[in-house]
């Protein structure tokens, strides 16, 4: 089954439906999705807005980056530190 990849309005637009009164299992089974798919969103995305949510993706991404580079430095210094004590 392939996997749908929903917009940050969409999962709003779905969550803001739940709370205007509609049931879980009717938004999945209109939507194709799992029923804890809406639960997950709902603890992630609860109670935001549009522009937050996409505040929050590019925060992440961000975080996602900096982890990368700061692992990079790490195993150069790891590398620099074996070269200069001489165990290479």
């Amino acid at each position: 089954m392939k996997r749908k990849r929903y917009t940050e309005e969409k999962i709003i637009s779905i969550l803001k439906e739940h709370q205007a009164g509609a049931s879980v299992p009717d938004l999945a089974r209109r939507y194709g999705i799992a029923e804890n798919t809406i639960y997950r969103w709902k603890s992630k995305f609860g109670g935001m807005e549009v522009s937050e949510v996409k505040r929050l993706r590019e925060l992440e991404d961000e975080n996602r980056r900096l982890k990368h580079l700061l692992a990079e430095a790490e195993l150069d210094k790891a590398a620099l530190k074996e070269l200069v004590e001489g165990n290479w």
